[in-house]
Formats: C-alpha cells, structure tokens, sequence
C-alpha cells in the first residue's frame, strides 16, 4: 500500500525522534551545569568582594589610626623643639 507507513518507517522515525529528544536532554543538562559553574563563580567573586572590602575597611583603620598618631607625633615634636630652644635662650 502506497499511502500507508510501513512499520520499518515508523520506526525509523521514532528512533530519530528519540535521538532529538536525547540530543535536548544532552543540551539540557550541559546548559544546567554550565549555569551551576557561573552561579559557583559568581558567588567565589561575592566573598572575594566581602573579602576585600572588609581589608579595605582595615587599611583605612589603620591608616586613619596612623594619621592620629603621626599628628601626635608632630604635636610633641614641636614641643621638643620648642622647649628647646627655650632652654638654649636662656
């Protein structure tokens, strides 16, 4: 019968329609893993954003500290120097 499908070409076609369908699955599940690396990434660069921006907070700590200092620093070396010369005008 012209018109009509023979089994060998029915199954043919559902062979070739399983094989699409295990092609998407394939894709599928590359697409997940590779969206599972990039999440993996993105949270890697979020802590290494806590990260820095908790040293970064440290640094101006200590710089801000350092400043304090270096002003008393200054204050009392000028008083030094000041007393000195007192002491050498005498």
């Amino acid at each position: 019968m012209p018109g009509e499908k023979t089994i060998e070409m029915v199954i043919s076609e559902l062979r070739a329609a399983i094989g699409g369908l295990e092609s998407a699955v394939d894709a599928r599940i590359e697409r997940q893993r590779e969206a599972q690396d990039v999440e993996g990434e993105v949270r890697r660069v979020h802590a290494d954003r806590a990260r820095l921006a908790q040293e970064l907070d440290q640094s101006q700590f200590r710089a801000n500290r350092l400043e304090e200092v270096n002003r008393e620093v200054s204050r009392r070396l000028v008083t030094a120097m000041e007393t000195i010369r007192a002491v050498l005008d005498r």
